[in-house]
């Protein structure tokens, strides 16, 4: 039923949604942005959000990432960049990789890099929007967004106030069986925000000694759960210290193992939309 000035619900709910997006700068031109999200920490978000813009990025794409896990970043360390406090007429600059990657994060304007963030929530969701709308970030082919774990006040802000064209969860094996993965899956739905699908993280070992794959934390289960949920299998990373070594030394970017060909063959898919 239309109101007396002709307009239906449906169109004051679409206005409402729209009046929560936050403009990017002038100079911020960014064609995709892809939510990395996880129902809860320590699964290997970060290490997917960086995967992410590495594997893009050598295949020509122009990536950023916008670290939005403004009290537990990683991002900085992960691509080996410091503190970085640029600046110029436009706007803030954000840092750029060994490789070409933007990169904007808490971390990197803080005069110490340890020291805590003790901020509410409506703060630390404002910064998010500022790192949006304030910084230059020129043009990227795709923004990806390191959220926070869980659903909270930063996700929710993301997919309100960001054009998020889709979002990719991460899990481990364990995790899987339980209802934390569906939480933030079901939060992406209830916001209109398609999953793109899920990555497996901590998948397997491989034995040092025969190289056959060991299933440290049981059988993968991510088959099943990606078919009762209609959604794709990105990748399986394993759990190998090389990993973890080059991402604690700052070259992520020299991973060269390619773990997530299928987010590769969706993102490209998405430039084609």
């Amino acid at each position: 039923m239309a109101n007396g000035h002709g307009k239906k619900p449906e169109d004051f709910k679409k206005q409402m949604e729209d009046n929560f997006k936050v403009a990017p700068g002038e100079h911020t031109h960014v064609k995709k942005v892809v939510g990395i999200v996880s129902g809860k920490g320590g699964v290997g978000k970060s290490l997917v959000t960086g995967l992410s813009a590495v594997y893009m990025a050598k295949d020509g794409y122009k990536t950023a990432i916008l670290d939005a896990d403004i009290t537990g970043p990683s991002i900085p360390k992960m691509f080996g960049i410091g503190q970085a406090k640029n600046a110029d007429e436009t706007g803030l600059l954000p840092a750029e990789s060994e490789k070409g990657t933007k990169v904007m994060s808490l971390n990197m304007l803080m005069d110490n890099e340890t020291d805590p963030v003790i901020w509410r929530g409506p703060v630390i969701a404002g910064i998010v929007k500022q790192f949006w709308s304030d910084v230059n970030w020129g043009d990227v082919d795709f923004m990806f967004v390191d959220m926070p774990p869980g659903t909270g006040d930063v996700p929710l802000t993301v997919f309100q106030s960001l054009p998020v064209d889709g979002i990719i969860v991460v899990a481990t094996p364990q995790e899987l069986v339980g209802m934390i993965v569906e939480k933030a899956i079901n939060m992406a739905e209830m916001m209109k925000i398609p999953v793109l699908g899920i990555v497996e993280n901590m998948s397997y070992m491989n034995c040092p000694h025969c190289g056959k794959p060991i299933n440290i934390f049981g059988e993968s289960k991510i088959e099943g759960y990606a078919a009762s949920k209609g959604i794709n299998i990105l990748g399986r990373i394993p759990l190998d210290p090389a990993i973890s070594q080059l991402c604690d030394n700052g070259k992520i970017e020299d991973i060269n193992d390619d773990y997530l060909d299928s987010l590769k063959y969706i993102l490209k898919g998405m430039t084609e939309q």
